[in-house]
């Protein structure tokens, strides 16, 4: 009976080919896997996972009989008695990195896995062991044997590979490492004594491995450091390695690569180092690792163990809406940005409300689906399907015998999102304010129905600017789904405690003794509001009134006011040598917020709006001119650590004008959510720009729809822009009051955004609009010195508590940290 049941699914079964995904540790609907209560069944043709519950229904869906099912079950491990009594005190960890040695710790797993591979035949639900195969006809056994053996032993998403071994030291061979140029010298760097040539500091000294300089290195975000002088040989020099002196020992040493802006492998170091007379075989660590002073910094600063509020015992919460998230290795930025946007109505209904719908409409691979993955995940954080308390022993400790399942992975989430991505397809730590807009144009992409959970966030920026030679005014309207307020350092509260503590940094740097803690400055929220609201001066702007350049003034207000407002902290900057650096403040951040204030009032009695003309083209056909990009200008901006499709749009963009235009352009832009898009020059004959010969991307053409434009508006204004998305939005405002342009669409949800205004409502977005007053109910914390480092857990408020979620823990909040967020999130007020 099983034979003739195998043998009629037999045309159904493969072999994966190589490179082909096998789905053989989570299902495409659910977080199910081999060591869930029903295990993993695998298609043995299109090798997709199904939990129990879904494998029926892709059986139903494709005619697919045959699957490969998977069952692990967890074992008590023997102790062997070597362990001794009790664990040992954790150490401390002395490299940036989870479950290596020296790196932080998790949780050994004290169990062992025994695994049951068997066939399963739909719709009979016919059970073949492998010993059962073994008896049949060797036809039949060979082609599912084989097909057995590749699922198996295919590359598969591995549950472990990603959480369990992440490695932030990990380094790369260097380019320049291979073929260094080393000019003949008569430099000779003794074993100790050295200091900086240009300012005789004696610590944080890095020494070039093309000319033998010894130079301070970067000053840190805090003021402590160097002065910078190792990187200003760099630029003046274009000499792309240098070694930190002190790190030098016979396994290796810090070595940086300017123009790759990151530490990296030379094999070659112990050759390089003997050119200026270092004997590496002899040499002692004197100084502090990279690692140690990221480590140290964090520690002194404090943040770690305040925003993670590790000086008290959290109680742990289990059930509905608190499920963890596993860290897929620097995945915490993504985990911290999903489950605040899961505590909110709108995108549970959409995708948790609707999740039976979407997952009948999902295509033949689920896996790929953006809706269904969204669904899945969203349902695994409210359900409370995986956050089930352990059971209690009658001594009242929990038995670890069989535990439940902790948290989930969002592996397949992570990749889909992530796909295509210069970074978040990548593991490396992220900007969680960046993924927020990343997502949230994912949304606007694959919202193709009416209910866009988007439209939360959704509001319209009113930009007055006044021209100050005419008098006249220009009034603007932009989508927005953040706003971001400035830090205005001048407004600290404990600027005498400020400086006290600089003075006794320098010196502490000058004696060479333990730096002290970081002072952090105070300030105030208003301040932070007040430098948002305040007119900024724009030079250069172009005044029809005048038909010249002008001076104006802009002011920001708001012209609708969302659901949920978004307010993200600008902590993250740039020095004047422009090296990243983390603002370290601390904003007494009010839990109600009041900002009927700066609501927009459009056109005012007494105002009068300069023309509505166009201004003159750059480029006439008497003077053609192509659009050039200066590479080695590109080079130039890429080396600061920037995406290089953003450096070559800011090149262009100020027509190869210099590095600090260029500069400039990419500070202005950093918040774009294209910011690191290929840039798209237009063709040009004659000095005119071309028309487009080809459509608008249709995924371009939802995006602009669905914010609540028609679709000829959204085709006009991708024409009109190259296809880019913002300036389309930005166009259709601008041109709102021309013929072709007025045409019929969705009209604004709520009241209208001033009581002067006239009863039509005129053509725009759609979003929601409502009183100016919130509540706050969740925020994102950042802790570390950079974006590029570090780590991100949130609050979030339910049920009148705060509760904290640190990647797969989630706890009842004791000592929430208001005021060190990096993002919050306020919900109107409606009582």
């Amino acid at each position: 009976m099983a034979e003739a049941l195998l043998t009629a699914a037999m045309a159904g079964i493969r072999v994966p080919r190589p490179g082909e995904r096998v789905h053989r540790e989570e299902c495409g609907f659910s977080f199910s896997g081999p060591e869930s209560e029903g295990g993993l069944y695998i298609c043995m043709n299109t090798f997709l996972g199904f939990g129990k519950q879904f494998v029926e229904r892709h059986h139903l869906k494709t005619g697919q009989r045959a699957f490969l099912h998977l069952k692990r079950t967890r074992k008590a491990k023997l102790d062997d008695g070597s362990s001794g009594a009790g664990d040992p005190p954790k150490k401390k960890p002395t490299r940036l990195a989870i479950g290596v040695e020296g790196g932080f710790e998790v949780d050994s797993d004290p169990f062992e896995l025994e695994e049951e591979v068997k066939i399963i035949i739909l719709p009979e639900n016919a059970a073949i062991s492998r010993e059962s195969l073994a008896l049949m006809a060797p036809a039949i056994r060979e082609r599912v044997t084989a097909s057995i053996e590749a699922l198996l032993s295919a590359d598969s998403a591995s549950r472990r590979q990603d959480v369990e071994a992440w490695d932030g030291e990990v380094r790369q061979v260097s380019r320049h490492a291979v073929g260094l140029r080393q000019p003949p010298t008569d430099v000779r760097i003794p074993p100790c004594g050295w200091r900086c040539s240009q300012c005789d500091l004696r610590e944080n000294l890095w020494v070039n491995l093309t000319d033998g300089a010894i130079l301070c290195g970067r000053r840190y975000f805090d003021g402590s450091g160097g002065n910078n002088h190792a990187l200003e040989h760099h630029k003046r020099t274009g000499f792309p390695l240098a070694v930190k002196l002190g790190t030098i020992t016979p396994d290796g040493a810090d070595v940086y690569s300017y123009e790759e802006d990151e530490m990296v492998l030379d094999p070659g170091l112990a050759e390089h180092l003997s050119h200026f007379g270092i004997d590496m075989m002899n040499m002692q660590k004197t100084d502090k690792t990279m690692t140690e002073l990221e480590l140290d910094m964090n520690q002194r600063v404090g943040e770690w163990g305040a925003i993670q509020e590790s000086a008290v015992q959290l109680k742990p919460l289990y059930g509905p809406g608190n499920t963890g998230m596993h860290n897929l290795g620097n995945s915490c930025y993504l985990n911290a940005v999903m489950q605040v946007i899961f505590s909110i109505h709108d995108f549970q209904n959409k995708y948790v409300g609707h999740m039976h719908k979407i997952f009948q409409d999902s295509p033949a691979d689920p896996t790929q689906d953006f809706n269904t993955q969204v669904a899945k995940l969203g349902y695994g954080l409210l359900s409370g399907e995986y956050s089930r308390a352990p059971p209690e022993s009658e001594e009242g400790e929990a038995e670890n015998d069989k535990p439940e399942p902790e948290g989930i992975c969002p592996r397949m989430f992570k990749a889909l999102v992530g796909k295509g991505h210069s970074e978040f397809s990548t593991n490396r730590q992220q900007d969680a304010h960046e993924f927020f807009l990343h997502f949230i144009n994912m949304v606007e992409r694959n919202c193709r129905s009416s209910e866009n959970p988007n439209l939360a966030f959704r509001y319209v920026a009113e930009e007055r600017f006044h021209c100050l030679a005419s008098g006249r005014v220009k009034y603007t309207q932009r989508v927005d789904y953040m706003m971001q307020l400035p830090v205005p350092l001048e407004a600290a509260l404990n600027k005498d405690e400020l400086a006290e503590a600089d003075r006794q940094r320098r010196v502490a740097e000058e004696e060479g003794t333990e730096l002290p803690e970081v002072v952090r400055a105070k300030v105030p929220f208003q301040a932070c509001l007040d430098s948002f609201s305040e007119p900024e001066q724009v030079e250069d702007f172009w005044s029809t009134a005048l038909q010249a350049k002008s001076v104006a003034v802009k002011n920001t207000r708001f012209t609708s006011f969302p659901d949920c407002l978004v307010i993200q902290i600008k902590k993250f900057t740039f020095g004047l040598d422009w090296v990243p650096k983390k603002l370290d403040v601390s904003i007494d951040m009010p839990e109600i917020l009041d900002l009927s204030g700066l609501r927009g009032r459009g056109l005012q009695p007494g105002e009068e709006e300069l023309p509505d003309i166009a201004p003159p083209p750059l480029l006439t056909p008497d003077e053609p001119k192509a659009p050039v990009l200066d590479e080695s200008l590109v080079e130039q901006v890429a080396e600061m650590g920037f995406p290089r499709e953003a450096c070559r749009k800011a090149v262009y963009h100020t027509n190869s004008s210099g590095l600090e235009p260029a500069i400039n352009w990419v500070m202005a832009h950093l918040d774009q959510p294209d910011f690191s898009s290929p840039l798209v020059l237009p063709s040009t004959v004659g000095g005119h720009k071309t028309p487009d010969t080809e459509p608008p991307p249709e995924e371009s053409v939802v995006t602009v729809t669905s914010m609540g434009f028609t679709r000829e508006q959204a085709l006009r204004a991708l024409h009109a822009t190259n296809n880019s998305v913002e300036r389309a939005v930005d166009w259709i405002f601008s041109h709102i009051d021309e013929p072709d342009t007025e045409v019929s669409m969705d009209v604004s949800e709520g009241r209208s955004a001033s009581g002067t205004m006239s009863e039509t409502t005129p053509a725009g977005p759609r979003v929601r609009d409502g009183a100016g007053k919130y509540q706050l109910f969740a925020f994102i914390s950042h802790m570390g010195t950079s974006t590029m480092c570090g780590h991100y857990v949130c609050h979030i408020k339910k049920e009148g508590r705060w509760v904290i979620y640190n990647d797969q823990k989630v706890s009842a909040s004791e000592r929430p940290r208001r005021d060190l967020g990096y993002i919050y999130f306020y919900q109107r007020d409606t009582g």
